[in-house]
């Protein structure tokens, strides 16, 4: 099955980089595709994990788009920002 997750906070390909990395661990994922440019995962995996994938999204600091506000936006954002750099490091 695949899932289209459009989220917030993906800048560059180190963030790619993590997302990729993180959402390949979880078990029944084939395959994790990118769009930097419009903020757009797509993930090739077994049916019904779609709130899983979102919980893992935003526990990386990059929410589905339109679910994060005030605190819990800035929250995902520094989230993100490390993640971003962890994902660079490991490139």
């Amino acid at each position: 099955m695949q899932y289209e997750i459009s989220v917030e906070n993906i800048k560059c390909g180190g963030c790619a980089s993590t997302i990729s990395k993180k959402l390949g661990e979880i078990e029944g994922i084939e395959t994790v595709d990118i769009d930097i440019g419009q903020g757009i995962v797509k993930v090739h995996g077994t049916e019904g994990m779609r709130e899983l994938l979102a919980a893992m999204l935003q526990k990386l600091g990059y929410p589905e788009s339109g679910t994060a506000e005030g605190i819990a936006a800035a929250k995902a954002k520094a989230k993100s920002f490390v993640s971003c750099a962890v994902g660079r490091i490991k490139n």
